[in-house]
């Protein structure tokens, strides 16, 4: 069951909602159906590039905490 985050178009109020199966989230400020599903955090770190994702070690590639070359990758 996902949490999706959203802002109701009728209020503006921002919140997080468990969805389960087919059920339809509802405003709880103002109990409007009329939603927009943001993109969450986790959305954005997902379809971050592999480089600004993983850090980066001494020798420039898997970060290996025994420095380059340790890793056996170049």
């Amino acid at each position: 069951m996902p949490i999706f985050e959203f802002v109701c178009k009728e209020c503006d109020q921002e919140f997080e909602e468990l969805i389960q199966g087919a059920s339809q989230p509802r405003c709880p400020a103002c109990d409007s159906e009329d939603l927009e599903k943001k993109l969450s955090g986790f959305a954005v770190a997902v379809g971050a590039s592999k480089s600004a994702a993983l850090p980066m070690g001494p020798c420039g590639s898997c970060g290996h905490p025994d420095g380059p070359g340790a890793c056996k990758m170049g």
